[in-house]
């Protein structure tokens, strides 16, 4: 491997990879897609920075944050890993906003799969 292939590798990421998600119970395919980013992407280092941001807001006097604060900071930054989407709601195509998305991964299992799937590089070759 050569550092172009490094630099590649990273700049490749941005690009977002297809997922489609899983159901929880069977495994079968459920139609939901979603384009992620991977990992080592410019748009999943600026969440992370912005999560750092918002958890800095949102601490109190000593410096705490709330076990709730935080988890909606988390899904937050998780939001900013999905670049676009396919999604239905009966026939119609749900518009691809952030609180169309956190209203999505405020279902555990969804959280779950996107959040594993981000996180892999191996997803992103």
């Amino acid at each position: 491997m050569t550092l172009d292939d490094v630099m590649n590798f990273a700049a490749d990421q941005e690009r977002g990879r297809e997922y489609e998600l899983a159901d929880p119970v069977d495994g079968t395919p459920t139609g939901i897609k979603l384009w992620i980013v991977g990992p080592d992407s410019e748009t999943a280092h600026k969440a992370r920075l912005a999560l750092s941001d918002e958890l800095s807001e949102l601490a109190d006097a000593d410096g705490r944050v709330s076990a709730e604060s935080r988890e909606k900071a988390r899904l937050n930054c998780l939001a900013r890993h999905v670049i676009r989407w396919d999604v239905k709601e009966g026939d119609e195509a749900v518009p691809f906003n952030t609180k169309n998305l956190l209203r999505l991964l405020n279902v555990q299992w969804v959280q779950a799969q996107v959040d594993a799937f981000a996180a892999d590089r191996r997803n992103f070759r």
